[in-house]
């Protein structure tokens, strides 16, 4: 079990000075929206959309506060069994964990969406370009999740299962590094080679492959991964998560989008006509 032997040695705090520690969750948070802004600023100039450097700052944070305020709502929503409603106060306990990547994701499109409303800019575009840097995020968030040994797997006997702390003397399935690996660099790769193509895919055709993919590795993996113990599996005792049930409509929108994008075939564009600055 090498991977487990890697496990062993990694420590969830990366800084310690004094009473103050940095954990590497946080760096990962931080790494990831840094990545994914400069890919975006990348795609941004290659597309020759001309949106400013200071407006796709104003669009990552609006982004940012939708992905914090998103996913910790529905995790309070779908995943508290009841817990916050009896402990209201507990909602804004952030330290205690509990967020969702689905509400994070809805959250984004909905913080960004505002922000490029006030600032006229189409949103679908932003949005295409936005999800070509979220798989970084996604990798590094998954990757700390491992760190932490939170999240993890079912027990397995191959040569890569890992024996996390809390997890039992058992060594189980590192769903985090599975869906690091299809979640993060399978989408980013795929997501990239799209962007080569010039001029740009149309409009609605990165964030629909994102949706698509994202929908199917996610339901994927939840076969292999542990259930949050206060839900349990919904059907039956080995059958459908509520992991498995927030990416079906995931999946289904991608594909509701692929097929508006290859049929309109918009041009990617940035600032409306009716901007001005």
């Amino acid at each position: 079990m090498w991977l487990n032997d890697i496990y062993q040695h990694l420590d969830p705090v990366a800084i310690q000075i004094g009473p103050l520690s940095i954990r590497w969750y946080g760096i990962a948070y931080l790494a990831g929206f840094i990545c994914a802004y400069l890919v975006i600023r990348s795609l941004n100039k290659r597309w020759k959309l001309n949106i400013t450097d200071d407006d796709l700052l104003s669009i990552m944070i609006g982004a940012a506060l939708g992905v914090i305020l998103g996913a910790r709502l529905f995790y309070v929503i779908f995943y508290g069994a009841g817990y916050y409603l009896a402990h209201p106060a507990s909602i804004f306990a952030f330290s205690e964990g509990g967020m969702s990547f689905h509400g994070g994701f809805v959250g984004a499109l909905i913080g960004g969406g505002i922000v490029c409303h006030h600032l006229h800019i189409s949103t679908m575009s932003m949005t295409d370009i936005a999800v070509c840097g979220a798989p970084i995020g996604i990798f590094f968030g998954r990757i700390a999740n491992f760190i932490n040994g939170e999240l993890w797997g079912k027990p397995t006997d191959l040569p890569w299962g890992v024996m996390f702390e809390n997890g039992g003397h058992v060594y189980r399935h590192p769903s985090q590094l599975y869906e690091a690996i299809l979640e993060g660099l399978v989408i980013f790769i795929v997501l990239f080679a799209l962007s080569r193509k010039r001029p740009p895919r149309s409009r609605g055709t990165f964030i629909g492959t994102f949706m698509l993919l994202y929908g199917i590795f996610r339901f994927l993996i939840e076969f292999v991964r542990l259930p949050d113990a206060q839900l349990g599996y919904l059907l039956g005792t080995d059958w459908l998560t509520m992991g498995q049930c927030l990416s079906i409509p995931i999946f289904i929108i991608g594909i509701l989008i692929l097929v508006f994008a290859h049929k309109e075939q918009l041009p990617q564009v940035g600032y409306l006509a009716d901007h001005t600055k």
